[in-house]
């Protein structure tokens, strides 16, 4: 059991996490947030690498404020920005990430690198150099180092970003397999990435947590109250003045607008089945 309670952490005029309290146990979890939401800084704070201003997290009782390396011992990390060391190779990194981490046997460590390599589809780039990777490739080795030593704790930040779809795929099967024993903590703005994979979700805005739960239920929520019409683009600003607008997308030269409301918001509506992405926007937006 992970326990975060009443955290709360400022940069200067910045109150970057406010009242944060979760409590996560072994499974997939999923942090939603736009950009600047809080999430990095509740990751980093999980991960040991600052200090709350106030509040207490601990694992299995035990207060990883002032005891870190219980957590560290345990823990997987995939930052936002991941870096690397100059020219090592991939192997020769992991290995070395996989004696910081306490794998000692080097038989066991070899081959538990190599599958991961594997996992990750850069096997055949195992002995290029880290720092000539591309994006995609980078965040990938990002995965794999985060895997060694099979953490108990996981916590992955943005994970997919520079992903094209095959690769972000295999990535979120990963983390599927193993999220049944395993505390993970996805932490993304990407709506689909929670939808396809967590059972269990917050939504984070402005240092806060807006809202706790699985996806269908906050789905449930504004269920028969979304409704989409496509407008021209003159029309969207005179809309967002009336309704609660969710959202607006652009489509073969017009807008698709989805609106809030619990009866037809005028002519042309139709009443819409609510995505996950409807629920995020509908308590960032605090509409319900």
């Amino acid at each position: 059991m992970l326990s975060i309670k009443n955290v709360h952490k400022r940069f200067g005029d910045v109150h970057a996490m406010n009242n944060i309290t979760l409590d996560l146990k072994p499974g997939l979890f999923g942090l939603l947030g736009p950009n600047g939401a809080g999430k990095s800084t509740l990751m980093r704070t999980l991960a040991t690498l600052q200090k709350p201003d106030e509040g207490t997290i601990t694992y299995n009782g035990v207060d990883i404020i002032s005891k870190p390396d219980v957590m560290r011992s345990t823990l997987g990390y995939l930052p936002q920005d991941f870096g690397v060391y100059p020219r090592m190779s991939a192997e020769a990194l992991l290995d070395h990430i996989a004696i910081l981490k306490g794998v000692n046997d080097k038989t066991q460590r070899r081959e538990q690198i190599l599958s991961l390599l594997r996992s990750v589809d850069l096997f055949k780039h195992k002995t290029a150099s880290v720092a000539t990777f591309s994006g995609g490739m980078r965040q990938r080795f990002g995965v794999a180092q985060a895997l060694l030593g099979d953490p108990k704790v996981l916590i992955v930040d943005e994970p997919t970003a520079g992903l094209d779809p095959f690769q972000r795929q295999t990535f979120l099967d990963l983390l599927s397999e193993a999220g049944e024993e395993k505390i993970i903590i996805l932490s993304t703005h990407i709506v689909e990435d929670v939808r396809d994979l967590c059972p269990d979700m917050a939504i984070i805005g402005e240092g806060q947590v807006i809202a706790r739960g699985a996806p269908e239920s906050l789905i449930d929520k504004i269920r028969n109250s979304v409704w989409r019409k496509k407008v021209e683009k003159d029309q969207v600003a005179g809309l967002k003045e009336k309704y609660k607008v969710l959202a607006t997308r652009l489509l073969m030269g017009g807008v698709v607008i989805s609106v809030l409301s619990d009866e037809i918001p005028e002519a042309g509506f139709e009443k819409a089945d609510p995505t996950l992405e409807d629920a995020y926007f509908a308590h960032l937006y605090n509409f319900v």
